[in-house]
């Protein structure tokens, strides 16, 4: 058993995912899981779990919510899980043994799938992204969005092991987290970045190249076409968003 460390898991509309997620934290004794706003069977698939802490709270950002719910957590020790991520058997392994440095925040290497169709360009496979800490030493930063660990005065160690990111199940998911996320961009920049029609464009533009051709997103077959596409989508309506604000603020 883990008994060390909290897992804390933000979800929101994840019947698709979550029960494999929670699955692989059984050896956790505390599991937080922060429902912000379900509207499908995600909580009741959470309540089937004894070790999950169900909590019910708002949305104000991913910075802002990760904090949030990992108050609830009984240890000081966090680890960040999406409600579409799984914890292999090596990690886990790694987290009952691994002797923990509080002045140490903890790096995780992603393995990224569409539907169970493992991603292997783009970008994609094998991120490294800060996943485990000392929330009495540090926390998340504020941003709405691209939210990281603080590290000012930290060492930084990648662990052993993989966390699995089964991200997206649906077309429609790539359709409405474009939306989403370029909405919290948009906000969370507006008076502080500058943008334009054609930033917009040039952007957009670029990151289809950057994902398909120089990233190798074309090897992924149509996956790699869907993502590359989506990245294009995404970074056109932020800066697009972005410009829009900026002229509302300009108005006023």
């Amino acid at each position: 058993m883990i008994g060390n460390i909290s897992a804390v898991v933000l979800a929101k509309n994840n019947e698709a995912t979550i029960r494999k997620t929670l699955e692989a934290l059984c050896e956790f004794t505390d599991v937080v899981v922060y429902d912000n706003g379900s509207s499908d069977v995600t909580m009741d698939i959470a309540k089937e779990f004894s070790n999950v802490n169900l909590i019910e709270g708002e949305f104000r950002g991913f910075g802002w919510t990760k904090n949030k719910a990992a108050s609830y957590a009984k240890n000081d020790w966090i680890l960040i899980v999406d409600s579409d991520e799984v914890v292999d058997d090596t990690l886990r392994e790694t987290l009952q043994t691994k002797q923990l440095n509080k002045k140490t925040v903890y790096i995780l290497n992603f393995r990224a799938f569409y539907k169970e169709r493992e991603v292997k360009h783009c970008g994609w496979n094998n991120q490294k992204i800060k996943r485990l800490y000392n929330k009495s030493i540090t926390k998340y930063n504020d941003n709405d969005v691209h939210e990281d660990i603080i590290t000012d005065g930290l060492k930084t160690e990648v662990l052993p092991g993989n966390m699995e990111h089964y991200s997206y199940q649906s077309i429609e998911q790539f359709v409405a987290k474009a939306n989403t996320y370029s909405t919290l961009f948009a906000q969370n920049n507006a008076g502080k970045k500058s943008s334009s029609p054609s930033k917009a464009f040039f952007n957009g533009a670029f990151s289809f190249i950057k994902t398909y051709f120089f990233k190798q997103g074309f090897r992924d077959g149509y996956v790699g076409l869907l993502i590359a596409y989506s990245h294009m989508v995404t970074n056109f309506y932020k800066y697009l968003k972005l410009y829009e604000l900026n002229e509302a603020l300009k108005r006023k």
